[in-house]
């Protein structure tokens, strides 16, 4: 039997206070299965990604760097080893997890899970220990309070990650140090003068990209900890006149969204988890791609013209002509036209076709050539990752292929087998960074974590050999 959660969230309530009720008082008892399993969906990507992300592009430098900072040992560097502030552990987990673009994401492009998860390892660590109950049920009700927010938002062009995905790190760092009312107001509040990012940095093709997946997980623990110490931040943070609804959301909210149901009606079903290692607006392009190739067993020599049509909001995100510049794996992460070629080439979607070698092979750039990339308003009525695709064999034959639900999005989700292969193709991505035999020890523990003893036993799994 759930528990009731009878706040009140009428046109007169004080909706800051109502979310810091909501966060600090939801307990497990209080949520949806469904969001439970989720949860642990969520645990599970994550770790994966961030095995598999561990020696991505750009992880030394930021390694070398957060060691240099140095500090309090209060956290664990996952697979690399070595204790720092738990902000900056949080801070370098966060950026391996998003690095191969593998993990979770909701529209319009908030990625919870790698910050989330980051950050309540790190502040468990932080706090002293913390049982899986408790883990799970301070990840799921941070990830839902940002879920919510997020759902009221309206971005244009900033990162959903970085505004937004923050109040979800913040949310978790203050429930692990058993932060009171007024202090989850503060850190919340001291969060969204911390929020930022923009999408510039996914188009670029810059590592910020996963950078800003740092800032937010890092901002997050800061805020709790300056919170507990007496900082304060704006008590209107969300309604003020300058709060965030007015800078993200055109001064515009919907109570409902933000409230109903809560325990019953979970946001975190819009979760979307991915099949390929690329932006979540390439999916339903290399879909059709897929589907193409299977049914009309298309091949690279057949193929005269590709046309692809996608919604304005995709196409800005991903539609632009493909170049390869100082980050190789981000240009070709966040490019359809690149996945969309990869696709037809070698008939699959892996992390290693985002490796340089794969990248620059002369037959696949050949196949970019004949991709033409439009945009339609109208598409957005089918769904945001609606997309047309028109092929033109040699032969003179026209083939078309609508996709406007990707598999693994919302409605559609991936089976449980799916999720765990994902897992395992990410550990085995890795090398032999890790025992062999650690894979099954994690996915075990993430099966039984609510009845786990204490998250730390995780630590000892996610480091590498010596």
């Amino acid at each position: 039997m759930k528990k009731d959660t009878p706040y009140n969230y009428g046109q007169n309530a004080d909706i800051e206070e109502t979310l810091v009720k909501y966060i600090l008082n939801t307990d497990m008892d209080a949520l949806a299965e469904q969001a439970i399993d989720n949860g642990k969906i969520l645990v599970l990507t994550v770790l994966g990604t961030t095995i598999a992300g561990a020696k991505s592009e750009g992880y030394d430098v930021l390694l070398d760097q957060v060691r240099e900072w140095g500090g309090r040992e209060d956290a664990t560097i996952l697979i690399h080893g070595g204790r720092v502030p738990a902000h900056n552990a949080a801070f370098i987990n966060s950026f391996m997890a998003r690095a191969l673009d593998f993990c979770d994401g909701m529209s319009p492009g908030m990625h919870l899970g790698s910050t989330c998860v980051p950050v309540a390892l790190a502040a468990a660590e932080l706090s002293g220990g913390c049982s899986g109950k408790d883990f799970l049920t301070y990840l799921v009700v941070a990830a839902e309070a940002a879920a919510r927010v997020n759902a009221c938002s309206m971005y244009d062009g900033f990162d959903p990650t970085g505004v937004c995905a923050i109040f979800g790190a913040t949310a978790i760092a203050g429930r692990m140090l058993h932060l009171n009312e007024k202090q989850m107001l503060n850190a919340l509040a001291l969060a969204f003068n911390k929020s930022g990012g923009s999408f510039q940095s996914n188009i670029d093709g810059a590592m910020s990209v996963r950078v800003i997946q740092g800032f937010a997980s890092q901002g997050g623990i800061i805020c709790a900890q300056l919170a507990k110490k007496g900082v304060t931040g704006p008590k209107n943070f969300l309604k003020g006149q300058y709060g965030y609804f007015h800078l993200y959301g055109n001064d515009e909210y919907d109570l409902e969204t933000l409230f109903g149901g809560w325990g019953e009606r979970s946001e975190l079903t819009k979760l979307a988890f991915k099949r390929y290692p690329s932006c979540w607006a390439t999916t339903s392009s290399i879909d059709a791609m897929l589907s193409l190739v299977k049914t009309r067993d298309l091949t690279p020599d057949d193929v005269k013209r590709i046309s692809i049509t996608m919604t304005t909001y995709s196409y800005k995100l991903v539609g632009h002509p493909y170049k390869i510049g100082d980050n190789p794996k981000i240009n070709a992460q966040f490019n359809v036209r690149y996945c969309v070629a990869n696709a037809l080439f070698r008939h699959s979607v892996r992390l290693e076709h985002f490796d340089e070698p794969a990248i620059n092979d002369p037959k696949l750039l050949a196949i970019v050539d004949k991709i033409d990339v439009t945009h339609d308003p109208d598409l957005e009525k089918e769904g945001r990752n609606c997309v047309v695709m028109r092929v033109e064999t040699k032969q003179g034959t026209m083939y078309e292929e609508i996709i406007r639900r990707p598999r693994g999005g919302p409605g559609v989700p991936l089976t449980m087998d799916e999720h765990i292969e994902r897992f395992h193709s990410c550990f085995n991505y890795a090398g032999k960074l890790l025992a062999e035999k650690n894979a099954e020890k994690i996915l075990s523990m993430v099966r039984e974590l609510d009845t786990l003893q204490d998250v730390r036993d995780f630590i000892p799994l996610l480091l590498a050999k010596d």
